[in-house]
């Protein structure tokens, strides 16, 4: 495992996760969404394909998420390993809900700079709408992608439950 893409919709815990695999195997961590994001007003990166291009060329890595559509053919091509976090819907909705009422409550700062606020709540873009609405459209091409023979043979650990998560984890931690 030196080169892994923890995946799941909005509020799963890819970035938890990820976080924790980057530091337990020294891997470099990079968190996708502050890749995508790079001003105010949720300003999208010029460079975001090239800079997730750079990294995903490298040996070593760890990416919280599979982004927008442009790099993830060459995201899933460069792995090795992808997590995947195929958690309920309803566990999901209640953790996409507690971190967005905390994020906007507390006005804590998020990648460049931005806050949530409490408009953007209204917005099909919201995560908590987003988590919402994708669900199923993210699980069926995280499935679909990871029975593609294009990316075989890539590790493909489907992960059901918090559980099941930390088990998995406890038992890489030992191994790695």
């Amino acid at each position: 495992m030196e080169r892994v893409l923890v995946l799941g919709i909005s509020g799963a815990g890819k970035s938890t996760l990820a976080r924790a695999l980057g530091r337990d195997l020294g891997l470099p961590y990079h968190e996708v969404d502050a890749l995508h994001f790079c001003g105010p007003q949720w300003q999208v990166s010029s460079t975001f394909a090239e800079d997730t291009a750079r990294i995903v060329a490298g040996d070593r890595w760890v990416l919280d998420g599979q982004g927008p559509a442009a790099v993830r053919d060459l995201m899933w091509e460069r792995a090795d390993t992808v997590v995947w976090l195929d958690l309920p819907r309803r566990l999901v909705m209640r953790r996409v809900l507690r971190r967005s009422l905390g994020q906007s409550l507390r006005r804590e700062q998020l990648f460049g700079g931005n806050r949530e606020a409490w408009r953007e709540w209204l917005r099909a873009d919201h995560p908590v709408w987003w988590a919402w609405s994708r669900f199923a459209e993210r699980r069926a091409e995280i499935e679909r992608r990871a029975a593609d023979p294009r990316f075989a043979p890539l590790c493909v650990v489907r992960l059901r439950s918090p559980h099941e998560t930390a088990l998995w984890l406890g038992g890489r931690t030992r191994t790695a």
